[in-house]
């Protein structure tokens, strides 16, 4: 089978890719000019230059392809120009939604995020059918995905067009190059840049097993319906005592209130971001969203999907050692 795969250059894509090929299949890789092709550097597919933003690109990419993983995505909580997010998170998968539906393949992958999903309010576990509204995302990051899930959606009940959604935790792993916000926080930890912590809380996810999600998404998922793919609930406490227990580093004991962050985060985003237009330390938009624990339930992908996500310690030792091999940590 051929398969085209956006976002193979980066954390969740390019295990997808892996496995893909490990698979048999025909790997096409839209790669855009500027992208640090690493992760590709061991996996035999074949690299089409293209952008989400250039429909013509994309129609030319996806011929002949009978499947499409869109695995791309503008994942930044702080941009100069946040216009930029929407233009690549919600017109980009327009853009290739619309060449997948003049090409008539058989089945869309779309990598959403736990980000566009309702969290309950009384601090239990969000799953796929949880309340949620636009005015509940926190920031552009998780409005364009929202707005982009929605366009996935759109597809699939206007045109047709066989898409399953699956929505992602907080992936951890080897090949992170950007690194990702989660990654940034193993990174910032490894470097003895987290001198305390905040009381929040995420679902962790081996990035292996999101891969193999979205492999059992394609065989198995319903057009139209959307799949958390996560692993374990954890507090930013826990996990950086298991970093601490996995590294032989101390983990920071000194709790900051909401409040405090909350204050240091609007006056460095202020003085960074407005005066100097530079990214700022502390993304506002990220303290804003651990206000509430971002706790998830991943038993819809697990029943109907067969999913099984592993234990996320494995995850982190590898996350450690690929970061300290290639040079991240100072």
């Amino acid at each position: 089978m051929k398969i085209l795969i956006t976002g193979a250059t980066g954390f969740i894509g390019s295990h997808i890719a892996r496995l893909l090929v490990e698979r048999k299949d025909i790997v096409r890789a839209l790669v855009r000019p500027t992208s640090r092709i690493d992760n590709l550097a061991n996996i035999p597919c074949e690299r089409c230059i293209g952008d989400l933003t250039d429909a013509a690109s994309l129609r030319e990419a996806i011929k002949g392809c009978e499947v499409v993983y869109h695995a791309a995505a503008d994942y930044r909580l702080w941009s100069r120009d946040p216009q930029d997010l929407y233009r690549s998170n919600v017109e980009g998968t327009r853009n290739l939604l619309c060449a997948a539906k003049e090409a008539n393949v058989q089945r869309v992958v779309y990598t959403s995020s736990v980000g566009t999903l309702g969290i309950p309010d009384d601090g239990g576990d969000g799953d796929e059918k949880t309340p949620v509204t636009l005015d509940d995302m926190v920031g552009h990051y998780k409005r364009s995905k929202y707005l982009a899930e929605k366009e996935a959606e759109r597809f699939c009940s206007e045109y047709g067009l066989p898409v399953v959604i699956v929505n992602p935790s907080t992936p951890v792993g080897e090949q992170d190059i950007k690194p990702t916000p989660s990654g940034k926080i193993i990174l910032d930890f490894l470097n003895h840049k987290m001198p305390a912590y905040i009381d929040t809380g995420l679902n962790l996810v081996d990035v292996r097993d999101v891969a193999r999600g979205h492999l059992l998404a394609e065989q198995l998922g319903d057009p139209g319906e959307k799949y958390i793919l996560g692993s374990q609930n954890i507090s930013l406490h826990d996990l950086l005592s298991m970093l601490a227990d996995i590294t032989g580093q101390p983990a920071p004991t000194l709790r900051i209130p909401h409040g405090i962050v909350t204050a240091l985060a609007t006056v460095d985003t202020f003085v960074m971001d407005r005066l100097l237009h530079m990214q700022p330390h502390i993304p506002l938009e990220g303290v804003k969203m651990a206000h509430k624990r971002m706790y998830f339930s991943s038993e819809k992908a697990k029943t109907a999907l067969g999913y099984v996500p592993g234990d996320i310690r494995y995850a982190l030792e590898r996350a450690v050692k690929w970061f300290s091999v290639q040079g991240y940590v100072e």
